[in-house]
């Protein structure tokens, strides 16, 4: 089953050596997947069983347990509108009523010209900032109508800071060999880690 690209499928493989167990590298693969695709497709997911050891049905089991993986195409921006306790008393449910007016679709829709996504969302740890959104999981806080109209008419230009949905970071994560921890597999381990020269490993 093919669906990473050459290069990805490289990184993949740099991410699976990271971990004594392949089925460990599971999350930051469907990471990997859906910066590639946008979303998490079915060929994707086998993929990363093949590549980790496991079954489709376990890469599956992971992917729908985590509201950042999408099992379907999604907007270039996905914008989550937090809808709890602290956002809702602040004004959120009319924050996103004027959030589908302006976009002209419901929650959990997708613009027609394949630019926005908006939904709403749980707890998004900001409460004293309410009410907020996270624009592909970016922060917003304290956004009015007004103010959510200037962060659309931004995204809908160039040179803003928002990556398209899937990028999880601009910048790899890059670990010299000569700082490699080490990793071995849990079943080999027989001391304790050299920093805790006092602990034992049936403690």
């Amino acid at each position: 089953m093919k669906f990473f690209s050459d290069e990805n499928l490289d990184l993949a493989q740099v991410i699976i050596n990271r971990y004594p167990k392949p089925r460990s590298a599971m999350i930051p693969l469907l990471h990997l997947a859906q910066e590639q695709a946008g979303w998490v497709t079915d060929d994707a997911m086998a993929q990363i069983a093949e590549l980790v050891g496991t079954t489709s049905a376990e890469v599956l089991g992971t992917c729908s347990f985590y509201e950042m993986f999408k099992r379907r195409p999604v907007g270039k921006y996905v914008i989550n509108i937090c809808t709890t306790m602290s956002c809702a008393l602040m004004g959120a449910r009319e924050l996103l009523d004027h959030a589908e007016r302006r976009l002209g679709v419901k929650a959990g829709g997708t613009t027609a010209d394949g630019m926005f996504t908006i939904e709403g969302a749980e707890c998004q740890a900001a409460c004293t900032e309410a009410p907020c959104l996270q624009v592909n999981y970016r922060h917003r806080y304290r956004v009015s109508p007004d103010r959510f109209d200037s962060i659309v008419d931004e995204l809908s230009t160039t040179g803003h800071e928002i990556p398209d949905h899937g990028v999880l970071s601009r910048v790899r994560q890059q670990i010299p060999e000569d700082r490699f921890v080490g990793a071995e597999p849990p079943q080999d381990v027989v001391s304790a880690p050299v920093w805790m020269p006092d602990a034992g490993v049936d403690q």
